[in-house]
């Protein structure tokens, strides 16, 4: 391969998408909400849909020295406000610490990716690697504005419930 920095960053971003896929699948079995558990486990899916994406591009670099501009990735089911857990959640608020952290543990490796992924584009000179690490970029962003709605939706019942806010 000529370029080893992109091979190199082609594995990191294969390492990164499948530790998302265990932690999403972790947030899945830990969840008491059951819409909770099942959007957890399509973000799992969706994160080894990036490891099969990225794992044929890497293939594709080795052997072709350019990406598979066959590999597509389909596009993600979730948008900025789409629900992750169901409206029992406020019910139980006060007791709902795992589904808050996991939000916010989510949204840390969602920013992460986006900016690894918006950085990896930044330094490579290979156009159509750069686009698909701009698509990669823009999935991870979808999913980072959904957990970032939904953290937003329930922090203040969250923290006045448990007993957090100063007032």
């Amino acid at each position: 391969m000529k370029n080893d920095a992109l091979a190199q960053g082609l594995l990191e971003a294969i390492k990164s998408e499948v530790e998302g896929h265990h932690f999403y699948l972790m947030a899945s079995r830990s969840t008491m909400d059951p819409q909770g558990r099942e959007v957890f486990e399509r973000l799992a899916r969706e994160e080894m849909e990036h490891v099969r994406f990225l794992k044929a591009q890497y293939q594709s670099f080795l052997n072709a020295d350019r990406p598979d501009a066959n590999v597509r990735l389909t596009k993600s089911i979730f948008s900025l406000t789409s629900p992750i857990f169901s409206e029992n959640i406020k019910t139980r608020i006060h007791e709902a610490h795992y589904e808050m952290t996991a939000i916010s543990i989510g949204i840390q490796l969602e920013l992460s990716s986006i900016q690894f992924y918006r950085s990896q584009s930044q330094k490579i000179d290979n156009p159509e690697a750069k686009k698909f690490y701009e698509e990669l970029a823009a999935w991870e962003t979808t999913h980072y504005n959904m957990l970032l709605h939904q953290q937003d939706a329930l922090k203040q019942d969250y923290w006045h419930q448990s007993e957090f806010s100063p007032f």
